[in-house]
């Protein structure tokens, strides 16, 4: 079938080239120093025959010998038109420098053809679109060095990255109130405690652009107070290209590390097929325990490329894939870990020396098939895969009450974690009339979230050597967890466009929308606990080389035994594992009301809901299992007002209310243990309640500048936080733990050219600037937490009666200068960008029991981002990240004074790539 296709698309190319003549070009932007123009608009006046420009601003159309006129467009630039006359077998050649002139930016719906991809194109569709919403393209993540939307969408106003994890707060809003998309359809998560996928895993060289909605509207789902992040996924347009990438990257940190060990077995591809031990528990059939040191060099490799063919007269097929794969090596030095720590500041376990190293690896293969069947009507067709693993080793040493009480106790841990992310979407716009037009999209997403073989050991070090603990049977164990979560969604939306003025265009539009989503999640886990024997809890053992003593000959003689949360051997169902399983179902139906009252144009939407939220669960704290199901009917109107003061400026406003689900997770009763803290879900928590408001101004001085302030407000009714319950061991859970919350803030954003000098070698120096100020407040009422979770006797001793939102920093900086310059007729570039990114202080989670809040410091990270291209298809770039190396830290707010919970230093990264394009 492949061979087939291959066949018939050289075919179909070979007919479509024969006899013609070619029109060929590059168009450039002549308000940005003569930069490519790409996705500019090339039609044969008077035809449907057309093409657009490529990222480099080229372009090639093959057409009939005769005579055109060929017609360059681009939103907001004046049209050119170019007559011209072409012979069979020749090539006419047309290069031209576009400019906005005195062209007027009328409040239009977007043409497709913009180039999403470029800063300009994306500062006039903010400027032209009456939604709040705000967006960064490849071009802007290229020249910030960028290479993952975790890190993208930190660069834009108001959201802050949780370290450690791909979780973002938007706001002050973390995982639990944003949303995920890809391409305007939801996508599942890969882990258990997040609602959201980690915006890690994608790479940016499948994105032309990511949009930040920060103000709802009735075309995105109700689960919504912070912000929907949707990841647009490039797409094939203008002339044919093949690039190769290929790169190296180095960590300080790692590479100085002479101790750089991870667990021994697995593919260092990051595809690995492991699961649970089969047998009994009288068997021991695990991997070994041995681990190995791996040159901490990384790689990367890339292959990109694209191919658009006509179909008859009027009809294109395009086809667009990436294919990529790097792996990566990162170490945390100079590091304190302490936990247990008590209002007192007494702490139970006290590691002055902590270190963590991973290894990781991510493979990205994306393919897009584009077919525009005519000037109405066009169908596109998403693939994409991504395998995303981690495999890290960490070392706590000091003291252990009750296990190394002199300060001479050392746990470790090895894990690996895999991610596999598949989607397909279908997607489709059809235009029936001047007046009524559909898009639909349809989608079917699934993941693998896994966790095989994690291991825990507890050591004490005598003078002779290392002694395993057996205080308690989980002390030495190894962990296994599957999770897989399969998700449908399907879009509709007819316009339907009303108030005719005169030449097709339109004061305003009705939109009528449905949305319908399933989620379906299921996870389970077994912990095979090690338990010694104490007649041998005295055998000096080597903590990098335990396969000496954990074995089938010392299982058999009775040195330890296997045990899971059920029991040991002799209870018939002691592998059963833990679980809970989680389904999401959601039916939606919106209408939106946009009009244009002369320089105010107003949106009204109204969206109605009806959901349910289904949980079960058979785990440790719950033998016997349960259920429970939440079921809610959300109705949400939104409004959003834009008013234009003049060419270059706006005015906006916007309102809405929403509705937060807790996580399935967080819903069921389920106990997940991590080194030093261990988190249960409560079946009592229930949803919030959001009103929201924003006001924001902003002017666009040129093509390329912007400057905006935005106030925003919100209010959350019986929000939801991570609590540390009245409990013996000082677990974790969940609470709706007060009646309200609110949240005001104030955003600036500046884009400004410095100095731009001449149009051949062009030099420019510009600069960016966005800030975010953000003031929080919750109440906090124990006995709110104790009268409404009674299913499993939750109770709160709050430190304090308020607090600040977990999460959220009260101020968030960046700032980039960037100089470039060209040569050689733009054959060669050089652009070098210094960026700087700061939060400040935010709380991780809430005081209890006159403990104070823990609190993550504040901290800069400065980039510094090279590329070069030294001709047309060749160029080097250099990157080197974090190269003020700040420490990480996290402290607690006691009475009696801060005391550190957790402190390291990341290292700085350096790489370098290179790329060819044919």
């Amino acid at each position: 079938m492949r061979n087939f296709l291959s066949v018939f698309f050289l075919l179909v190319g070979t007919v479509a080239f024969a006899q013609k003549g070619t029109i060929a070009g590059k168009i450039t932007d002549k308000d940005v120093n003569n930069e490519p123009m790409s996705f500019a608009n090339i039609i044969l006046k008077g035809t449907t025959i057309g093409t657009a420009t490529d990222i480099d601003g080229n372009f090639e159309l093959a057409v009939d010998p005769g005579n055109y006129t060929v017609e360059i467009s681009f939103v907001g630039y004046e049209t050119i038109l170019v007559p011209v006359t072409v012979v069979a077998n020749q090539t006419v050649t047309i290069n031209r420098a576009m400019s906005t002139g005195s062209v007027k930016l009328e409040d239009v719906v977007l043409v497709q053809q913009v180039n999403k991809q470029k800063e300009n194109a994306l500062l006039l569709d903010q400027k032209n679109a009456v939604e709040i919403k705000q967006s960064i393209g490849a071009q802007e993540l290229a020249r910030k060095g960028v290479s993952d939307v975790a890190t993208a969408v930190t660069k834009t106003t108001g959201i802050t990255k949780q370290e450690g994890s791909g979780t973002i707060f938007v706001r002050g809003l973390g995982d639990r109130y944003n949303a995920t998309t890809l391409n305007g359809l939801p996508l599942p998560s890969s882990d258990p405690e997040r609602k959201n996928i980690s915006l890690e895993i994608f790479g940016t060289d499948i994105v032309e652009f990511i949009s930040i909605d920060k103000v709802y509207n009735s075309k995105i789902y109700g689960d919504f107070a912070g912000g929907n992040v949707d990841i647009v996924s490039k797409e094939h347009k203008g002339a044919g290209f093949l690039k190769f990438d290929i790169g190296g990257d180095v960590n300080s940190n790692a590479l100085s590390n002479e101790d750089f060990r991870v667990q021994n077995g697995y593919n260092k591809s990051g595809f690995n097929d492991k699961s649970r031990p089969g047998g009994t528990l009288n068997n021991y059939n695990f991997s070994t325990l041995s681990s190995e040191q791996p040159t901490a060099v990384a790689n990367s490799f890339g292959l990109t490329g694209g191919k658009s063919f006509n179909i008859g007269e009027v009809g294109k097929l395009s086809l667009f894939g990436t294919v990529s794969y790097d792996n990566d090596f990162a170490a945390k030095a100079d590091g304190v870990a302490r936990g247990g720590v008590n209002g007192a500041g007494v702490v139970f376990r006290n590691f002055p020396r902590f270190s963590e190293v991973t290894y990781s690896t991510n493979t990205t293969a994306m393919g897009n098939i584009g077919y525009k069947i005519n000037s109405k009507n066009k169908i596109n067709f998403n693939s994409l895969f991504i395998n995303a693993s981690s495999l890290s080793t960490q070392e706590y040493s000091g003291l252990i009450i009750d296990i190394a009480d002199n300060g001479n106790g050392l746990l470790k841990r090895y894990k690996y974690d895999q991610n596999q992310l598949f989607v397909n979407q279908l997607l489709g716009e059809h235009k029936f009339t001047e007046r009524i037009k559909l898009n639909w999209g349809g989608s079917f997403s699934t993941i693998s979230g896994n966790q095989p073989d994690r291991v825990q050991n507890i050591f004490r070090q005598e003078a002779n050597g290392f002694l395993l603990s057996n205080v308690s049977s989980a002390d030495n164990h190894r962990y296994f967890q599957e999770l897989t979560e399969d998700e449908i969604a399907f879009n509709a939306a007819v316009d339907y466009k009303i108030g005719k003025i005169e030449d097709g265009e339109y004061k305003g539009k009705i939109t009528v929308g449905a949305n319908a989503r399933q989620k379906k999640r299921e996870f389970e886990a077994v912990q095979y606990n090690l338990d010694i024997n104490n007649d041998f809890v005295e055998t000096i053992v080597d903590p990098n080389n335990l396969d000496t003593f954990f074995n089938q000959s010392n299982l058999n003689a009775g040195v330890f035994s296997l045990s899971t949360f059920r029991g040991n051997a002799q209870v018939p169902s002691a592998l059963d594992p833990q679980f809970y399983n989680g389904d999401l179902n959601i039916l939606a139906g919106y209408v939106n009301a946009e009009y244009q009252f002369g320089k105010l144009t107003g949106v009204f939407g109204l969206r109605v809901e009806t959901l349910e939220q289904f949980v079960e669960w058979n785990t440790s704290v719950d033998p016997a299992g349960g259920d429970n199901t939440l079921d809610k009917f959300a109705f949400l109107p939104s409004l959003t007002l834009k008013y234009e003061l003049n060419e270059k400026q706006n005015l906006r406003f916007g309102f809405s209310k929403t509705y937060t689900l807790p996580q399935f997770k967080e819903r069921a009763f389920f106990v997940y243990e991590d080194a030093i803290e261990a988190k249960f879900g409560n079946p009592d928590l229930y949803e919030s309640d959001e009103y929201n408001f924003d006001l924001k101004w902003e002017l666009f001085p040129k093509a390329d500048e912007l400057i905006s302030i935005t106030g925003f407000g919100k209010l959350i009714q019986n929000p939801i936080n991570e609590i540390s319950v009245l409990s013996s061991t000082n677990d974790v859970s969940y609470a709706n733990t007060g009646d309200q919350a609110y949240v005001a803030g104030a955003e600036l954003e500046l884009r400004k050219n410095i100095f731009s000098i001449g149009e051949t070698n062009a030099r420019k120096l510009s600069a960016g600037f966005n800030a975010s100020y953000l003031y929080s407040h919750q109440d906090l009422d124990e006995d709110k937490v104790r009268r409404e979770n009674r299913t499993v006797n939750l109770q709160a001793d709050f430190t304090d009666d308020s607090s600040r939102l977990t999460g959220a920093s009260d101020l968030l900086m960046n700032a980039d200068i960037t100089f470039s310059t060209d040569w050689n007729d733009k054959q060669g570039s050089f652009m070098t960008t210094l960026a700087y990114t700061y939060f400040s202080d935010r709380v991780y989670s809430l005081g209890t029991v006159q403990r104070g809040n823990q609190v993550d410091k504040s901290f800069g990270v400065l980039d510094w981002v090279t590329r070069t291209k030294l001709t047309k298809n060749f160029g080097i770039n250099f990157i080197a990240r974090n190269l003020l190396d700040p420490k990480i830290e996290r402290v607690q707010e006691n009475k009696s004074g801060d005391v550190t919970v957790l402190s390291y230093r990341k290292g700085m990264n350096f790489s370098l790539g290179m790329s060819y394009q044919f």
